[in-house]
């Protein structure tokens, strides 16, 4: 199957499965311990039902809206991924370019393989960092003033990896170091698939692609830079990270902060008291707790309590374009998308990344439609009721693992 006849993510996701090492696929798209929180993320959906209004005149829909001031042609960003050359040469820089093309604001990862300044050179469109806390507050104020020379409109704050999560199937397919370092068998496998990939292999070998450089470029790091990255990552990220580091970071950027990884309403209600001005509830896509909600089941009750302090971002799972209205009937503000541009950028570099965000706009689109709603901003939960799974029914999976 080619992008032209791949007809939804699910598709983007069988082409990307092809074209990549076993190891680099399911590094992509694994999650913890039994996946049920990764499988759980999206399935959640499909425990919503949408409520259609009908003769509804949709024959003009308004889908723009506004996050952190920036306007927005739809109501979904892309998440802030590591390093996006891994699964291809375009890297950040294509998807950066499609978020312009799409009208949306991008996210670039700390851990990405495209410097602050290179990504905001790609492409005019709204950016966000996404950092981790260091210990050594130096390589934070550096990465705050960096974002601040290239434009970049807010950052995002992951707090949900204190350690890293159990992602069993990196141990499987080779994609694991330490004790859990693959078997020999496993080893033989993972050297055979990477084979089948030359032009794959080529990049990793010789050229400097998989670098992460938004910390090599750091003069914080300059000085440790014998290290490898992951040891650096390791020993350097902040494990007794609170509150009050929230509050610091907000005072020192001065503007648009996002929380990732909240779930709770305390948490949520936390965080705007620490400076932040948007949440983005998320699991991590179900790589870190096993077993931790489903986001989209965390909006209603963080939408009731904080929707007036707080801009909720629903990041994990969303698969389709009717994913997206369920969750902004239900209260959030905007979805934030991952491992479905992702799947794209694997499958066809840039053209793929175009082609998922294509293929979940007009999905998004056509559900409204659909539901007879004309403009995003009246979604709610008039719009969705949730259904009450009863015993012995089945529901459909989206992953084949």
């Amino acid at each position: 199957m080619q992008l032209s006849k791949s007809n939804n993510i699910a598709d983007l996701r069988a082409v990307a499965k092809r074209r990549l090492p076993e190891p680099v696929f399911h590094y992509l798209d694994g999650g913890a311990d039994d996946e049920l929180t990764l499988d759980r993320n999206t399935s959640a959906y499909d425990d919503y039902e949408l409520l259609p209004t009908q003769l509804s005149d949709v024959s003009r829909l308004a889908t723009g809206t506004r996050l952190f001031g920036q306007a927005l042609d739809w109501p979904v960003i892309l998440s802030p991924t590591g390093a996006s050359r891994l699964f291809h040469a375009d890297g950040e820089p294509a998807v950066v370019r499609q978020a312009a093309e799409f009208g949306t604001l991008y996210s670039l990862s700390t851990l990405g393989t495209t410097t602050i300044e290179a990504a905001a050179a790609a492409a005019d469109c709204p950016k966000m960092f996404q950092l981790y806390m260091f210990r050594d507050r130096g390589m934070t104020e550096n990465f705050i003033e960096r974002c601040k020379a290239s434009g970049y409109v807010a950052l995002c704050l992951t707090v949900d990896t204190p350690v890293a999560g159990n992602r069993e199937r990196d141990f499987v397919y080779g994609f694991a170091q330490g004790p859990n370092s693959p078997t020999p068998r496993s080893r033989i496998r993972q050297i055979a698939s990477f084979l089948k990939h030359p032009g794959w292999l080529y990049r990793a070998v010789l050229g400097n692609d998989l670098e992460m450089v938004n910390i090599t470029s750091n003069g914080a790091y300059e000085a440790d830079v014998n290290r490898s990255i992951r040891d650096f990552i390791d020993n350097e990220l902040e494990r007794s990270l609170t509150w009050k580091d929230v509050d610091w970071l907000a005072s020192r950027w001065g503007g648009p902060l996002v929380v990732k990884g909240v779930q709770t309403v305390d948490d949520c209600r936390k965080a705007a008291d620490a400076g932040a001005t948007a949440v983005m509830i998320s699991n991590h896509g179900g790589r870190q707790l096993e077993s931790s909600p489903a986001p989209v089941d965390c909006i209603p009750a963080v939408a009731d309590a904080l929707g007036d302090r707080l801009e909720i971002i629903c990041d994990g799972g969303i698969r389709r374009g009717n994913h997206i209205v369920k969750a902004l009937a239900l209260g959030a503000n905007v979805c934030s998308i991952g491992r479905g541009y992702l799947y794209g950028l694997a499958a066809g570099g840039e053209a793929g990344v175009r082609h998922a965000l294509k293929l979940l706009r007009a999905e998004f689109e056509r559900t409204l439609a659909l539901a007879g709603c004309n403009d995003v901003g009246k979604l709610g939960r008039r719009y969705v009721q949730h259904r009450v799974r009863k015993s012995g029914s089945s529901f459909a999976r989206f992953s084949d693992k």
